[in-house]
């Protein structure tokens, strides 16, 4: 493999022209949301000075998405998907522009803010199954995994680029300007989406592998959930994900290890974000090195291992410079384990059921976090920070590893070329 693999494997974008004005949009859509988050985490500050309030706006935003994710799963099995993304865009747009005009007119109501917050959030919940399935639609098989490390790295990159440029927009413009940049980006990604091709669910009849052997049936029959525990790829692959964040996630454990290391520097607290971003980042820069492999789920595998042993390494890391890159670490193997795992769900899924089984990703891929943080703070008072993050981080690796010895199919498991993954989704 040359140096210029080895670098972002930037093929999706030169050779398909739907899946560049995708990424384009949805990349100017993902800075918009991370200037609102702060918006909003700000404007209910101002209006109630109350930390419980602030803590309710992950309700308000978490609950559509685990609510209606299904259902979106569902719905992109059963009708066209680029219609429904474009129907759940528009109504991401709508409640920006209800953001812009309730801040235009100094809103003083708490209620009604959380409310066009948890109505964004479920109108993204709704059409996140089937905005999933893009880019094996639109790549050729061995360039899924490429499309998927260029959306993870706009994604990390809005994480940086965001924060920093909401804060200078608040403090010169204040809401509606921040909320108008979030509507207009959310103008750019429909564009995108309107000019995709149609996109309707396949419904020719499965073979015995994934249908049980009827070939009588057509349309959705099964739910997602029950597609992935037959397969055990999919299933391995999901359990993989959910160990790595139920058994490890750091982020709540932040504050107090910051507390008892740093005394508390608020600047230091926000580099341990960074560098999980910047790991990422680092990741997706040389994403080519893991893109072009095609043993995808052994890459999981060791990339979700390393994730579990450098956070084990950042609960006994003492120097600033050491904690830093034991973060790092974490952030590039996050990235490179949820690039591998979002391609092969997508290829080893069957069309017909890709809507419901990216929903039962989605919901792991939030749910997991959540679980995962509020398992650290529960250990941690009662135990330490440290020990919850060693013990996390190696109960994380170990389970991991098990996956993978009893689980031979995803060990092996090898991306198709392209020429099978076309006849997957044919007769999917």
């Amino acid at each position: 493999m040359s140096w210029r693999e080895r670098l972002m494997d930037v093929r999706p974008l030169r050779d398909s022209r739907h899946f560049r004005d995708l990424w384009i949009g949805s990349s100017l859509a993902s800075i918009g949301r991370q200037i609102a988050v702060v918006a909003v985490l700000l404007q209910v500050w101002d209006l109630t000075h109350s930390s419980f309030w602030t803590g309710v706006i992950g309700l308000a935003t978490g609950l559509p998405l685990l609510a209606l994710g299904l259902v979106g799963g569902s719905l992109a099995d059963t009708v066209d998907r680029r219609s429904l993304v474009r129907l759940t865009t528009v109504g991401q747009a709508l409640t920006a522009a209800g953001l812009v005009a309730q801040a235009a007119a100094g809103n003083r109501s708490v209620a009604l803010l959380l409310a066009l917050v948890a109505a964004q959030s479920g109108c993204s919940a709704l059409g996140a199954p089937a905005r999933r399935t893009f880019p094996v639609r639109l790549l050729p098989a061995d360039q899924v995994a490429a499309g998927l490390a260029l959306q993870n790295i706009a994604f990390q990159a809005s994480m940086l680029v965001g924060p920093a440029l909401a804060g200078f927009v608040l403090a010169r413009w204040h809401y509606p300007a921040a909320y108008t940049i979030q509507f207009l980006a959310g103008l750019a990604s429909l564009a995108a989406v309107v000019r995709l091709p149609p996109m309707p669910a396949l419904t020719a009849e499965d073979g015995p592998e994934t249908d049980g052997g009827s070939r009588s049936r057509r349309g959705p029959v099964r739910g997602g959930w029950r597609i992935s525990l037959q397969r055990p790829t999919l299933w391995g692959s999901l359990s993989v994900d959910l160990a790595a964040t139920v058994l490890a996630m750091p982020v709540a454990l932040f504050p107090l290890v910051n507390e008892i290391r740093f005394a508390g520097d608020p600047r230091t607290l926000g580099l341990f974000l960074t560098a999980l971003a910047l790991g990422g980042i680092g990741a997706g820069l040389f994403s080519g090195t893991v893109t072009r492999l095609r043993r995808g789920g052994l890459v999981q595998l060791v990339a979700a291992t390393v994730w579990g042993l450098a956070l084990a390494g950042f609960g006994v890391a003492g120097p600033i410079w050491l904690s830093l890159l034991c973060l790092a670490v974490a952030g590039a193997a996050d990235t490179v384990s949820v690039v591998t795992r979002g391609a092969l769900v997508q290829l080893e899924t069957p069309d017909r059921y890709r809507g419901r089984v990216s929903s039962v990703e989605h919901v792991i891929g939030i749910a997991g976090p959540e679980i995962g943080n509020f398992r650290g703070g529960v250990l941690a008072s009662l135990t330490s920070a440290p020990v919850a993050l060693l013990v996390g981080g190696l109960t994380a690796a170990l389970a991991v590893v098990s996956v993978g010895l009893v689980n031979r199919p995803l060990r092996a498991y090898r991306v198709p070329a392209e020429h099978e993954a076309v006849r997957q989704a044919e007769v999917g």
